[in-house]
């Protein structure tokens, strides 16, 4: 087995890494592809791919999407504070080796196995090549930002610290249709979740759930505008562009799910989702309207509503935002795992980090008493 590190997927065998990525739809050659020929990464961007990849012969039996990154933005785990401790020493932090999905908060492998390989042989030989690629550009850490549990274990068995924090995610506990699943809400929730449905009806608002080849470019136009407009409001450019957004609706639309909502025959607000194996993943939300509601129903209701149709049995939207609880979204774990090539400053984040994890078990404990469901409802609150 012989490793290769590639700054670019444009010549590798989509079918071949595809076999790699799974039900992932942000795994996909199609979806990292699109990121670098749309140029939201690569170029002079703080992303630039540096894939690792695990070959037997001409065989692709393993690969990491590795970045190095000149800053922290887009992870979604933030080692801001990391970054500046260290430079406060006289050392450079950036640039860093990140195995991620660009922007994509959302659980998934990160040491690739193409089925049928030996997956412990394979995981080796990519931690240690990750590692050894470290060493080789001279970078200050190598962070795996929301593996698999038992990459998890591996990369701990190799070193590595442990990182948790809370995702808020919906399960399908086999509902029959959306007032099944309000039927297990306490009285007060379901009534509060009735009436913000409600208000978006009774403001005559619709909406369609469409794939990613069914928008018109005219509809296109809107939903990237709102997308973008979202990240304005914050004084920020956007992390993706109209280009990425092309490609993926022609390359991938079957994983492209465009929830949009349209006031007397207008578009006004979307949720733009994707969907990979047995799980709806909530991406990006923008509008242009100001309706009571219409967030929570565009983004949360309308998503709920096509898992229960689609029989899928879970909906991440996203991170952040308590607010999903009294939504039916449950709090969840998720993960990261780091190393540091200082090892004082190693010693020094694995210290912050079992403090860190109390203060987030504490919080999601706290969390769990403010969840929906009736006490009765059994199996609508899953273990984190």
């Amino acid at each position: 087995m012989e490793l290769e590190r590639v700054s670019s997927l444009k010549d590798v065998a989509p079918a071949a890494w595809n076999a790699l990525a799974g039900e992932s739809p942000f795994l996909r050659h199609e979806f990292l592809v699109a990121l670098e020929r749309s140029g939201c990464i690569g170029g002079r961007t703080p992303w630039q791919p540096a894939y690792l990849l695990a070959k037997e012969g001409a065989d692709l039996l393993g690969a990491v999407p590795l970045y190095i990154k000149y800053d922290s933005r887009g992870e979604f785990v933030f080692d801001w504070g990391w970054a500046d401790a260290y430079e406060r020493t006289g050392r450079r932090y950036y640039p860093k080796l990140v195995a991620s999905v660009p922007f994509t908060p959302a659980t998934g492998a990160r040491l690739l196995v193409r089925q049928n390989a030996d997956a412990a042989l394979v995981h080796e030989r990519l931690i240690r090549g990750a590692l050894a690629t470290a060493g080789e550009i001279g970078v200050s850490s190598l962070h795996v930002l929301f593996p698999l549990d038992a990459e998890r274990e591996r990369l701990g068995e190799a070193g590595f610290l442990s990182r948790k924090a809370c995702q808020f995610h919906w399960h399908n506990e086999g509902y029959v249709d959306f007032d099944d699943f309000l039927g297990r809400f306490s009285s007060a929730k379901r009534k509060k979740a009735k009436r913000e449905r409600r208000r978006v009806a009774e403001a005559e608002i619709t909406f369609e759930h469409l794939r990613g080849d069914q928008p018109k470019p005219a509809e296109w136009d809107a939903i990237f505008e709102f997308y973008a407009r979202t990240f304005e409001r914050r004084g920020r450019a956007p992390y993706l562009n109209r280009a990425f957004f092309d490609e993926i609706a022609r390359t991938m639309p079957e994983n492209l799910l465009i929830i949009l909502a349209r006031y007397r025959a207008q578009p006004i607000a979307c949720a733009i989702c994707f969907r990979g194996g047995d799980t709806l993943y909530g991406r990006y939300w923008g509008s242009a309207a100001d309706f009571h509601s219409l967030h929570f129903e565009t983004c949360y209701y309308q998503g709920i509503d096509y898992c229960i149709r689609e029989r899928l049995a879970k909906f991440e939207p996203g991170t952040q935002g308590e607010h999903k609880i009294s939504r039916g979204f449950t709090p969840s774990a998720t993960w990261s795992c780091h190393w540091l090539a200082d090892s004082a400053f190693h010693d020094a984040v694995a210290d912050f980090l079992s403090r860190e994890t109390q203060h987030v078990d504490a919080y999601m404990d706290e969390l769990d008493e403010h969840v929906p469901y009736r006490d009765d409802a059994a199996g609508s609150i899953p273990a984190p």
